[in-house]
């Protein structure tokens, strides 16, 4: 019989891919990662995982096991809710992947709000580069730009949001004013490092017109942000930045808007507990707020 324990290993290395990622997931050393799961194969008589470069790929026998795995651990999950209470608490902690944008101008603002409504919620807000992905349990909710195509998952759609171009007044003063697309070839572009951008839905200035390419460049959204306001150049910045700051103006508004969707992910395995429903509230009250700005604006 094989240690119970070692399928908790194996969905994290399942997950993750790699030995390492799994160790830092689960706070193990990658040493004790790899014996655990040698262990477990060797007491099913089974190769779980095929290595390809430096990741681990289920195999025919992996993927059998994955799928029983998760039931397991889901099995588990529920009677520990329901053992402790836990499904109905508001309390305990919920661990939330945002973007970097969107966590520190919609949500960071209104977190005493949020914390003083549920005290006892412990809400951790990861706006680290890339989404945590829930279905690999990375995190508890995650709200992405886009609709995640497979997993384990309770998808729901909060609404959208607007981009257009901005400038500072002084770069406007300096530099002049763009009157069509065309003209933004000879100013300095703001925006993303191609190679960097962790979502494509990120990828703004080949939408606003084709060939375009940032010439001062940053992975953040508020680096970008203080490029801009400090008038280095345009740039795409989301409507709840862009007209936050009396200093910018929108460019080209007549021709350039884009829209973009949030999408609230959550695992399915923790959709109904009283702690994350409350946090999906939260959320949903957050965009709506949004959307009302856009329609008043």
């Amino acid at each position: 019989m094989f240690d119970w324990d070692d399928m908790r290993i194996f969905l994290g290395v399942a997950r993750s891919r790699t030995l390492a990622d799994a160790a830092r997931q689960l706070e193990l050393d990658a040493t004790t990662v790899g014996r655990r799961l040698t262990r477990l194969g060797e007491a099913l008589g089974a190769n779980l995982f095929e290595q390809a470069g430096g990741a681990r790929r289920l195999t025919e026998s992996g993927h059998a096991l994955f799928r029983h795995a998760e039931a397991v651990e889901s099995a588990a999950l529920s009677a520990v809710a329901q053992v402790t209470g836990e499904s109905q608490s508001l309390a305990g902690q919920v661990r939330l992947s945002v973007a970097e944008g969107f966590g520190t101008w919609v949500l960071a603002p209104a977190m005493r709000e949020f914390h003083q409504s549920n005290p006892r919620i412990r809400l951790d807000l990861i706006t680290a580069s890339g989404f945590l992905n829930p279905s690999k349990r990375e995190a508890d909710m995650a709200v992405m730009l886009a609709r995640p195509q497979r997993g384990r998952l309770v998808v729901q759609l909060l609404g959208d949001y607007r981009l257009h171009l901005y400038a500072a007044r002084s770069y406007l003063a300096a530099q002049g004013t763009p009157r069509r697309p065309a003209d933004l070839r000879r100013h300095v572009l703001v925006g993303y490092i191609p190679e960097l951008i962790y979502a494509p839905e990120l990828d703004y200035l080949g939408e606003v017109l084709t060939g375009l390419e940032a010439v001062l460049r940053s992975t953040s959204i508020n680096v970008q942000h203080q490029m801009i306001s400090h008038g280095a150049g345009i740039g795409v910045l989301p409507d709840f930045i862009g007209d936050r700051d009396p200093g910018l103006v929108r460019i080209l508004p007549d021709h350039v808007e884009l829209t973009r969707d949030f999408w609230l992910v959550t695992h399915s395995d923790l959709a109904n507990l009283s702690r994350v429903r409350a946090v999906a509230q939260w959320l949903r009250h957050r965009v709506q707020a949004l959307q009302d700005q856009i329609r008043t604006g």
